[in-house]
């Protein structure tokens, strides 16, 4: 029963999406709600300039609809999808006023890194009041295919602030070229999807896969050539998402694996940052990485096919280490 619940929320979670954006698409346009195309950025991008952003509220309403919906017929509205909708929606939010600011002043810069910061920290402090209060929250830190854990105790609050704000982040900055994020984020929400089945985390799985649908729904319209961007708005709440589903699975250091891509991207900032700020030389051509390759002669599909493979060789080591840990 739970399997088929699985299945309609995939289905109607793309089919959402996929009927919501033929309107939703005009309606940015005819707002001139543009993407500003980062003056510093690859050449080749600015003729992407104007396309419709803000498409993360698409994804947003499909995914929470959805999983609302299924969760409610076939298990049950639980504190934890009740969790999930709040940090999606939350860091949804945050990315919302990023984005309108940046549309509507046409600026690159939307809210300030302190603004963004403090609302980031604000979420992930209530996220952690609720899990303390209205669950038996666990300290303990589990090492993926060991069977080895640690009980951090009162860090684990610092540990939530840093892996919501960190994932977050990470997503938000490999969203630089079309249907990157869509793909990689479906890919790693699928590989959670399993993990938090095979767990009897019956309602985590069925928002994971609402993620999954709404956001090949979206694929459909992302995909190069873009016909819309997700924005602040979609990648911040991915990203949020993407870090309290590793939270409720007790999966917090897998989230580095199955997430590498959105980790090696941040990495190739600070690397960069780092390197010319020490040296005065740059590591990368660009960065984040995709830029790299592109600059290198790849073209765009090529780099995003490529961090796709990637994205799925991470989640299925992912998902190999969880059975090694509860099926052996």
């Amino acid at each position: 029963m739970l399997e088929q619940g699985l299945l309609y929320t995939l289905i109607l979670s793309f089919i959402i999406t996929v009927a919501v954006s033929p309107i939703f698409i005009p309606f940015l346009r005819r707002l001139k709600f543009g993407q500003s195309i980062r003056d510093e950025g690859p050449k080749s991008h600015q003729k992407k300039s104007g396309t419709p952003t803000m498409g993360g509220i698409m994804i947003m309403f499909s995914l929470i609809i959805s999983a609302l919906v299924i969760a409610g017929f076939f298990h049950s509205v639980d504190v934890e999808i009740l969790l999930l909708i709040f940090v999606t929606f939350g860091f949804g939010l945050l990315g919302f006023l990023d984005d309108f600011i940046k549309v509507v002043k046409k600026r690159n810069l939307g809210l300030t890194s302190k603004q963004k910061f403090l609302g980031q920290v604000a979420i992930a402090a209530i996220v952690y009041a609720v899990l303390l209060f209205q669950t038996d929250l666990s300290t303990e830190i589990i090492v993926p295919g060991t069977g080895f854990s640690l009980d951090i105790g009162w860090l684990y609050l610092p540990l939530i602030i840093v892996m919501l704000v960190g994932a977050s982040n990470a997503v938000n900055l490999t969203d630089g070229l079309d249907g990157l994020v869509a793909g990689t984020s479906a890919i790693a929400f699928g590989a959670f999807a399993i993990i938090a089945y095979s767990l009897s985390l019956y309602t985590v799985s069925i928002f994971s896969v609402a993620v999954v649908g709404a956001v090949l729904g979206f694929l459909v319209f992302n995909a190069h050539p873009a016909k819309v961007f997700m924005g602040d708005t979609g990648s911040l709440a991915l990203g949020g998402a993407l870090a309290m589903i590793a939270i409720l699975t007790k999966m917090e250091l897998l989230l580095i694996v199955i997430g590498g891509v959105f980790v090696i991207e941040t990495l190739s900032v600070i690397i960069q940052v780092i390197a010319f700020k020490t040296t005065g030389k740059r590591v990368f051509k660009m960065s984040p990485l995709h830029h790299h390759y592109e600059l290198s002669g790849w073209s765009e599909w090529r780099v995003v096919v490529t961090f796709w493979l990637v994205g799925f060789l991470l989640a299925v080591i992912g998902v190999y280490l969880v059975y090694l840990e509860v099926f052996i």
